[in-house]
């Protein structure tokens, strides 16, 4: 398939009541509005393709960009790629989550994170945390540095209460996931949390309680899935 018949077919595939969805929640223009469960015949007939998951994100759609992150040869990726897709996701489920889990998923994911998360942009802060708590939940134990990400889990108790939203939002993701998906962490992922307290996120002018991490992590214990990794994080 090519990037022009992809973006006729996501146009086909797309109504306003979705858009809508999706600007109340941080996607920006241009986009179709397509559900995702819509993208999945498109990516499963494409598999993975390096080329064309460049070309569809350069279009700058965010739903030729979330396509693109769903198709990324992630192995393929190079740290310019990623670079570059974090500098143009301008919409919140691309830099929560397409780039993150191309990220991940590739080779580069460890050290951009620790890159991005010291960004003043809180976009790009986002992507960080987030592609560390994608790696908490897909990376063997031995393959983590796990002194490093006990180091993080300090910095977010440290800084947590002051942070930009979303940022704020996605600390609390990365304690939940090192918690629930790094055994030998999971101690000190309930102990930060525990003195970090309630979370809360301004959202359209409203305060939202954000997910306890404890919470989370216990249901995790509960269920028997402490420390079971992820085959994947895109969905």
């Amino acid at each position: 398939m090519t990037v022009k018949e992809i973006m006729t077919q996501l146009e086909s595939l797309g109504s306003q009541p979705i858009k809508n969805i999706l600007l109340k929640h941080g996607a920006k223009e241009p986009l179709f509005g397509v559900k995702v469960g819509d993208m999945k015949p498109i990516q499963k007939k494409i598999k993975k393709d390096y080329q064309l998951a460049k070309d569809l994100y350069a279009t700058g759609n965010a739903d030729a960009m979330y396509l693109a992150g769903l198709i990324a040869d992630d192995e393929k990726m190079t740290r310019q790629d990623l670079q570059a897709w974090v500098k143009n996701a301008v919409s919140s489920n691309i830099n929560e989550y397409t780039v993150p889990w191309v990220a991940a998923e590739g080779q580069h994911g460890y050290e951009l994170a620790m890159e991005w998360i010291d960004s003043k942009e809180p976009r790009i802060a986002v992507a960080g945390w987030s592609t560390l708590a994608n790696l908490a939940t897909l990376r063997p134990d031995s393959e983590l540095d796990l002194a490093s990400l006990k180091a993080l889990l300090a910095r977010v108790e440290k800084n947590i209460h002051t942070a930009p939203d979303r940022v704020r939002y996605w600390m609390n993701n990365f304690i939940i996931c090192v918690g629930s998906y790094i055994v030998p962490l999971s101690a000190e992922a309930i102990a930060a949390a525990k003195r970090i307290g309630a979370i809360t996120v301004i959202k359209d002018g409203i305060s939202l309680k954000v997910p306890a991490a404890i919470d989370y992590i216990k249901k995790a214990k509960d269920r028997g899935s402490l420390g079971k990794k992820k085959k994947t994080v895109k969905c």
